[in-house]
């Protein structure tokens, strides 16, 4: 006989406006129906729904948008654009899906399984000295090839969440 532990989902329904900085370490499936300025940073879910008007830059792993946002979005797993989103700002997602109909005004880089240093540097928004020393000194996940460093982009992300980045 198997036993099939059920994950308890943890949803949060966002309708009021907002203005700061939200940040989750746990996944969670957050949804967005009104106003919000500011950052987001979400594991999981993340909905903007079609009322939504954000002002922020978002980093999550799976992002639905079918309102309104201004600001940069990375997407570490998927991007979807429902037919009445309207997007201003650069996007960084790992897959994207654009539905006839939405709109993106911005520039779109892919991410890749592996990036280089300055890749990396303008993933983490740091300088790409600082990656260099990092790498060198071992203290971020990398190989090397030839003489150049990559970095696995999902080993990164777990780095990123284990580790306190500039102390």
């Amino acid at each position: 006989m198997a036993f099939h532990k059920k994950l308890e989902e943890k949803v949060l329904d966002v309708d009021a406006a907002m203005t700061g900085s939200l940040s989750f370490k746990d996944p969670v499936s957050l949804r967005i129906n009104g106003k919000f300025e500011g950052t987001l940073q979400t594991r999981g879910n993340l909905t903007i729904g079609p009322n939504a008007c954000v002002q922020a830059d978002i980093t999550g792993d799976n992002i639905i948008v079918g309102g309104k946002i201004k600001g940069k979005i990375v997407a570490k797993e998927r991007l979807t654009l429902l037919p009445q989103a309207v997007v201003q700002g650069d996007i960084y997602p790992a897959k994207l899906n654009i539905a006839e109909g939405a709109i993106l005004q911005g520039s779109c880089t892919m991410l890749h399984d592996f990036l280089n240093s300055e890749e990396l540097a303008k993933y983490l928004e740091v300088d790409i000295a600082l990656i260099n020393e990092w790498a060198n000194s071992g203290k971020v996940p990398s190989s090397k090839e030839g003489n150049e460093f990559k970095f696995e982009r999902k080993a990164i992300d777990s780095w990123v969440v284990t580790e306190k980045i500039g102390k």
